[in-house]
């Protein structure tokens, strides 16, 4: 089971707080055993939208598998964010340095720099204090203009709804894309409103669209993109023509659903090699027969990822 704590401070975001929150609970739903628990420094912390919530005192003890999330609050700047006792950074810090994962959204990274996470690694908050995170933690690297990013079991957010794409984007890592793709559509999250790092799960990325069709056609290609999906049988299983298919496929993701299906193979298999897999077993893994077809995406993405890189 693993516990996703929230520590809450005064002036709390709602929607920084509920949008994971939301994410985990419905994956709970669906099977998924999430517990969520909520610490702060004092019993009752009002959000920023004046709602009073309760929260608990004491932190759980926490295993690895366990993520604690430092959700945003409303502040002119950083610096005159709310105090953060030294105690509860401790935790952040170890519970990291355990090999535990620990996240933020929006302005919630100040206290991951603060604890001295964002130290060497990649990082982001919202947009209106992206300068001052930088300023005042110079040993971050602030990146610009993504949702999100994932440095090392640190995860940080824009702020406010991309704090929904981070959660998905752990639970796709969790449980696969087709689990992520579940929650999503109960929670009626399809759009992928910007950014294009590679940390950003696929099934977001080209979800950004209402066409039924082509989002059934998705939910299975997604659940089983480790197998073969012959173009008849997802034409024959949405109830359309091949052709049609294709056209509305296209139209709404920019891919054929076999790049698609490759798209999530190759995610799955970075993710596999990034945690010790030999490029061949990860290949074998999310169902490429040969490992070549996994070097030559591999090679691909780099290539497509340089010119961005030196820009």
């Amino acid at each position: 089971m693993s516990r996703i704590v929230f520590f809450l401070v005064p002036g709390v975001h709602l929607l920084d707080l509920a949008g994971p929150a939301q994410v985990f609970s419905t994956a709970a739903d669906f099977g998924h055993p999430y517990t969520l628990t909520y610490v702060a420094e004092q019993p009752q912390v009002f959000t920023a939208q004046g709602l009073p919530l309760v929260a608990g005192l004491h932190w759980p003890e926490l295993g690895l598998e366990d993520l604690i999330v430092v959700p945003g609050w409303r502040t002119g700047t950083l610096a005159d964010g709310p105090a953060i006792d030294a105690a509860s950074l401790q935790v952040l810090r170890d519970h990291h340095a355990r090999g535990g994962t620990v996240a933020s959204v929006c302005a919630g990274a100040e206290a991951l720099g603060r604890a001295g996470l964002l130290d060497g690694r990649r990082c982001t908050t919202h947009h209106d204090v992206q300068d001052e995170l930088a300023s005042r933690h110079p040993k971050a690297m602030v990146i610009r203009d993504v949702l999100f990013t994932v440095d090392d079991r640190v995860i940080t957010s824009a702020g406010i709804a991309s704090g929904i794409d981070l959660a998905l984007h752990l639970v796709a890592t969790r449980h696969g894309p087709a689990v992520a793709a579940q929650v999503a559509r109960d929670m009626v999250v399809y759009a992928r409103r910007n950014g294009h790092e590679p940390q950003s799960s696929a099934m977001l990325r080209y979800r950004s669209h209402l066409d039924d069709t082509v989002h059934r056609t998705q939910d299975l290609i997604d659940a089983r993109f480790d197998q073969p999906l012959p173009l008849p049988t997802l034409a024959s299983a949405v109830g359309v023509s091949e052709r049609t298919l294709t056209r509305l496929f296209s139209r709404a993701t920019g891919l054929t659903p076999l790049r698609y299906q490759q798209t999530l193979r190759l995610e799955r298999a970075q993710h596999l090699i990034s945690h010790g897999a030999t490029v061949d077993a990860a290949a074998r893994s999310v169902g490429f027969e040969d490992p070549r077809m996994l070097r030559r995406l591999r090679a691909r993405q780099t290539s497509l990822r340089q010119p961005n890189e030196r820009a």
